[in-house]
Parts: C-alpha cells; structure tokens; sequence
C-alpha cells in the first residue's frame, strides 16, 4: 500500500468526521470543509492506485 492510499484513507475518514459534526452543529462551513477532504481523500487514494498499478508493471514487457 503506497503512502498516497493511506494519506487518502485518513482525509476520507477525517472529512466524514468534518461532516458529520457539521451537520450536527448546523455549521455548513465545517459540513462542506467535510466533504471537500472527503473527495481530496478519494484522489489520493486513486493516484495510490495508480501507483501501485505502475510499480507492478514496471520490468514487465510492453504490450502492443
């Protein structure tokens, strides 16, 4: 698991946090701060993904 899928999984869990709180407060800025690290999460897990893909091809032949 690459440090990018992990730093994602924290901002992912972090901003459902934000959300929540914001929601339960009825603060909007905390709720969308919430949802903004959210999405920020799911990028990083996804160039993780990315990552791990990269590194597993890497040494292997090119494929037509």
């Amino acid at each position: 698991m690459t440090n990018q899928k992990t730093q994602g999984s924290i901002n992912d869990g972090r901003g459902k946090l934000e959300e929540a709180v914001g929601k339960v407060s009825g603060d909007r800025r905390e709720e969308a701060k919430g949802k903004v690290r959210q999405v920020q999460g799911h990028a990083q897990k996804g160039l993780g993904n990315v990552q791990d893909a990269a590194r597993r091809d890497e040494g292997q032949p090119p494929t037509a």
